[in-house]
């Protein structure tokens, strides 16, 4: 499943380059100059990043997610660097200022392009089926992970309903030879046979592997 944007702009040169960073993020781009057809295809298709030249007319109202149907949107706005912050730049969440540079395109995109990837992360369940350890205090239990997403798990087993309030996991990542453990507190149970596993907020170095793991699976569908 690949990323996609549009760039609402008559800027050629500044146009191109967008196109080049973008494709080699791969990220889909399309070019429109017209505002009209804009507003068509943020209606009918799912466009994850909006860049838009502030010198549109328009331009504006193509940043009002509840008018234009971006509310899916990470917004960009390009503008004039003779231009100060305008109420326009303020509804962006990334600004580019022309002319744009390939440094400035390639800083402000990758850091667009994390933040839709953590958006289309936030509520994704990849389904499982992984061999793991549930460490309850001092006891620890055979089970099986079934879906997997980037704040937690859902697991199969033969649980206690004694279980620890806070929990750990053991286990490894499909295709993976490294051995994942995060922990997290139950936040749900049924009749000892499945548990959730909410994974703490504390920072986890290896929850960037999961993270790793998660975007390769979910972008290669």
């Amino acid at each position: 499943m690949m990323l996609s944007s549009m760039v609402v702009s008559h800027d050629s040169r500044g146009t191109s380059v967008l196109e080049s960073i973008l494709s080699s993020l791969h990220i889909h781009v399309e070019v429109e100059t017209d505002l009209g057809r804009a507003r068509e295809k943020l209606a009918s298709c799912r466009i994850d990043a909006l860049i838009v030249d502030s010198e549109i007319e328009g331009a504006n109202g193509l940043l009002d997610s509840e008018a234009s149907g971006a509310e899916n949107c990470v917004p960009l706005m390009i503008c004039n660097e003779a231009n100060g912050e305008t109420e326009i730049s303020r509804r962006a969440k990334f600004l580019f200022r022309k002319p744009i540079s390939v440094a400035q395109a390639v800083r402000t995109l990758s850091s667009a392009r994390n933040l839709i990837v953590d958006r289309r992360l936030r509520y994704h369940r990849q389904q499982v089926d992984i061999e793991t350890s549930l460490i309850s205090g001092e006891r620890t239990f055979d089970a099986r992970i079934l879906n997997l997403s980037q704040g937690g798990a859902g697991l199969e087993g033969n649980f206690s309903s004694h279980l620890a309030q806070q929990v750990q996991l053991h286990f490894s990542l499909p295709e993976s030879k490294r051995r994942v453990e995060l922990a997290g507190k139950i936040v749900w149970m049924k009749e000892q046979a499945r548990a959730g596993i909410q994974f703490s907020e504390a920072a986890q170095p290896m929850q960037k592997q999961l993270q790793i793991w998660l975007e390769q699976h979910y972008f290669s569908r």
